[in-house]
């Protein structure tokens, strides 16, 4: 049921707009890539920069802490409509309204004690090794060429 004032605004012919993200207009920011980056780390805690395993991880698809960059999932929503970037979700289970090849593993402490959840991440990277390997060699030349 609209309220008076819409009514009103209506029979004068006036448009009304809803924004898609108030909370910009409560002081928050909207949040920009920076070019360097490869991979978007999206958890609730982003892990540490020195983790083991985080490293590890970001060896085998052949890039630095400094490619990446963390956010929550409220920063995510900032992201400007048009983002494209590879992404890894750390306990953020559902997908990102970003484009680019998308990971998705347990938060970094469980992902640690569980063999089958880094199985299941190991195959996504070679699910999806074209958006992280774009120079492979994937051109149907040999190593020997």
């Amino acid at each position: 049921m609209a309220s008076r004032r819409d009514w009103l605004l209506q029979q004068l012919g006036i448009t009304q707009w809803t924004l898609r993200r108030p909370g910009v207009l409560l002081g928050e920011v909207a949040v920009s890539v920076p070019p360097n980056v490869r991979l978007l780390v999206v958890a609730q805690d982003l892990p540490d920069h020195h983790d083991p395993l985080f490293c590890d991880v970001l060896r085998s698809l052949d890039l630095t802490p400094a490619q990446t960059y963390g956010l929550t999932p409220d920063q995510v929503v900032m992201l400007p409509e048009d983002t494209e970037c590879n992404s890894w979700r750390l306990g953020v289970v559902e997908p990102l309204a970003v484009a680019g090849a998308q990971l998705y593993s347990p938060a970094l402490a469980e992902l640690s004690q569980d063999a089958g959840a880094k199985r299941a991440l190991w195959q996504q990277i070679c699910h999806h090794e074209q958006h992280f390997y774009p120079d492979n060699g994937r051109s149907g030349h040999s190593l020997q060429d």
